[in-house]
């Protein structure tokens, strides 16, 4: 029951705040302008991520009853990662690009507070022996800040279409979530569909075509949150199996995302120059619809996580 009464809190908090901080955004033209490399054909508001976030947090605090002072922590750190994407939201809207280092200033910030927390990769089960190996704390550190960064990262690079980001993202909170009920791990399960019912709320004006966009600030939120669910779930297990799961879960914004920075880095373009290299808008050039691409896209990605639980479930 809780379970069903977060994910519905959620849901209807995002569902709830969003049309008020659409007419918002378009008053305070905190709008995404159509360009040549967006396509959207009329200015659209940006505010999806402070609907995200504000959904998000509500069910969070009513609903997981854990270590108060590290739900505090994540949910500073979570802000932080907010404000610095709304900055760059609110740069976008006057035509100019924020400036990278500040990003990955407040994104490392993030990630280390994280750790700082308590919320960190601190090994794995030897399979043969069964014995935990405990890695050591500088190793535990930069793979706890390498797999934030990055998730937080992806999912970003993937808000490249009406609803995709949003529909990986909740793709990845549903399979975290059967894990979590599989591995018994209630506190997983409960934030993994706190985030699912947030998302499905924002999907609701997200999908084609949108009537809003999540913005960094919002694709930021679910990778940060996505990455720690995992670091305090799945790969809390420890087992070989279970470290799988949020890779395959993840699997389309990773590998896509790491074929789009060795693409990148092979032509001498910066990492983080946007282009059309993403896999929905190679899709798009060869003929795909919108709705094509994203049907695809979320196929790839059920198959991905779907084939995580089977394994799951056939070694228990």
């Amino acid at each position: 029951m809780d379970y069903i009464l977060a994910m519905v809190v959620s849901l209807l908090s995002a569902l709830m705040t969003m049309p008020f901080l659409m007419k918002l955004a378009n008053k305070l033209h905190f709008t995404d302008k159509p360009s040549e490399r967006k396509q959207h054909k009329t200015p659209t508001p940006l505010c999806g991520g402070i609907a995200l976030y504000i959904g998000f947090f509500i069910s969070y605090f009513l609903f997981v009853r854990d270590d108060l002072e590290q739900q505090i922590i994540v949910f500073v750190a979570a802000t932080l990662i907010v404000l610095i994407g709304l900055i760059d939201d609110w740069y976008k809207t006057k035509g100019k690009e924020f400036p990278i280092f500040p990003r990955l200033v407040i994104q490392l910030l993030s990630a280390i507070l994280v750790f700082k927390a308590g919320i960190v990769f601190e090994g794995f089960t030897n399979p043969i022996t069964g014995n935990f190996i405990e890695l050591n704390q500088a190793i535990q550190f930069l793979l706890t800040i390498t797999w934030i960064f990055g998730v937080t990262t992806v999912i970003n690079w993937s808000d490249g279409m009406d609803g995709l980001a949003g529909g990986l993202s909740l793709i990845s909170a549903i399979t975290f979530f059967l894990a979590a009920i599989i591995l018994n791990q209630p506190k997983s399960a409960l934030v993994s569909i706190i985030l699912a019912g947030v998302i499905c709320g924002f999907l609701y004006y997200n999908k084609y075509p949108a009537k809003v966009f999540m913005g960094d600030s919002g694709a930021n939120l679910l990778g940060f949150i996505l990455s720690i669910t995992a670091l305090d779930g799945a790969f809390k297990q420890a087992t070989i199996l279970s470290l799988f799961i949020p890779i395959l879960a993840l699997a389309v914004p990773i590998f896509d995302n790491l074929f789009v920075i060795i693409k990148r880095f092979s032509e001498g373009k910066p990492v983080y120059q946007a282009d059309r290299s993403q896999i929905h808008y190679r899709l798009e050039e060869k003929g795909f619809s919108t709705v094509q691409v994203i049907k695809y896209i979320m196929l790839i990605s059920f198959i991905f996580s779907a084939s995580s639980i089977v394994l799951l479930l056939l070694r228990r």
